[in-house]
């Protein structure tokens, strides 16, 4: 079972979509219970970090999600929710990941909305994805490079398009939205 988390974040029916495309059903819990017995748990989301850490505080899951050990993967906002610290909203997130998250400088075009290739691939989320394949992209604040990037991204200055450590994977960029690439990236999700 494929459990998504419910935490009033937007998005999260086009990952239960991208899900269903691929043959996979899922659920949208913040059941505590369905999340630990989950095969696979994902993070979606789009909306502001500190109004969505609030969520996951008020429904108790933070600890919850730090304890998981199944494959788990963030998308996006829930991937900035993964770091350590994000400056949108002053807000302390979960520090699953040794990164903060910044607003890109605003003398540029913001947000960082569209297609952008990927470089420095490592690790099984990308198996079978090539350097300079394009995701679609969609935010204004970006997460620093780390010992946990296993992917960059190149929009105003380099930052992590993607992060891993342990059994906890996350994506900047939206796999649900990303064509064909996408579609691999998240198979490759599934296979873990």
């Amino acid at each position: 079972m494929i459990a998504i988390i419910d935490y009033n974040a937007g998005n999260i029916s086009s990952v239960q979509n991208a899900l269903k495309r691929l043959g996979y059903e899922s659920i949208l819990t913040r059941d505590k219970a369905e999340l630990l017995k989950a095969d696979k748990v994902i993070l979606p989301g789009v909306g502001e970090a500190s109004s969505a850490m609030t969520y996951l505080r008020e429904y108790d899951l933070v600890d919850l999600i730090k304890d998981l050990r199944q494959p788990f993967l963030g998308i996006c906002l829930g991937m900035q929710l993964m770091c350590k610290y994000s400056e949108e909203g002053d807000a302390d997130c979960l520090g699953i990941f040794d990164a903060d998250v910044k607003l890109f400088p605003p003398k540029e075009n913001v947000p960082h909305m569209g297609w952008n290739d990927l470089s420095d691939l490592k690790g099984p989320l990308f198996e079978g994805i090539q350097a300079n394949d394009d995701v679609y992209f969609v935010h204004s604040y970006w997460a620093e490079l780390s010992s946990d990037t296993i992917a960059q991204c190149d929009y105003i200055l380099p930052f992590s398009a993607a992060l891993q450590k342990d059994n906890f994977y996350a994506v900047q960029f939206h796999p649900e939205k990303s064509a064909d690439v996408g579609e691999k990236i998240l198979k490759n999700f599934l296979a873990l």
